[in-house]
């Protein structure tokens, strides 16, 4: 074991490969390339060609294979990202939320609170509020209106600064 020649499938010419990964711009893919270039033009064992690229022989190994059985998509096409850790799935958040849309459009105010309450009856377990937030911004909901004043507030102070702000802006053309 480890005497095996490492050689990449011809799907692309050393001139493509070359191209790729001059112009490819995210490191880890252009790295890709590079063992798709050793491999291309001088085949060799893994462990050689990762000790020449910086990378394991593992990598290596996994890189050639890929790329030999599917071609330059498996270099382009990364599979990294995505939602590894859902509480539920887009459509059942969508599905969760119209409840809340439609008392929304009533014009009824739905809190943070009431929300988080809900969801974590539906999940079965406590999430932080910050998963609320997160929740509301991927599906395009943001917070609507702020309260209109502190409640701690002079409301004679309140009433004559709304004074002068609003004949600034009818002023203004």
């Amino acid at each position: 074991m480890g005497h095996r020649i490492t050689r990449a499938a011809s799907h692309l010419s050393v001139d493509e490969v070359k191209e790729r990964m001059k112009t490819e711009r995210r490191v880890w893919v252009r790295q890709h390339w590079w063992i798709i270039y050793n491999a291309q033009v001088s085949p060799r064992k893994a462990e050689e060609i990762a000790l020449h690229t910086g990378v394991s022989a593992t990598t290596v190994h996994r890189v050639i294979a890929r790329y030999n059985r599917l071609g330059p998509t498996a270099i382009e096409q990364s599979a990294k990202g995505g939602r590894h850790h859902e509480y539920l799935t887009l459509e059942q958040e969508q599905a969760f939320l119209q409840p809340f849309f439609a008392r929304a459009e009533r014009g009824e105010i739905a809190t943070v609170e009431q929300i988080q309450q809900a969801f974590e009856t539906q999940v079965q377990q406590e999430v932080h509020t910050n998963t609320i937030y997160r929740l509301l911004h991927r599906h395009g909901w943001r917070q609507l209106a702020p309260r209109a004043r502190h409640p701690k507030a002079n409301q004679e102070e309140q009433a004559a600064l709304q004074k002068k702000t609003s004949s600034k802006r009818s002023r203004q053309p």
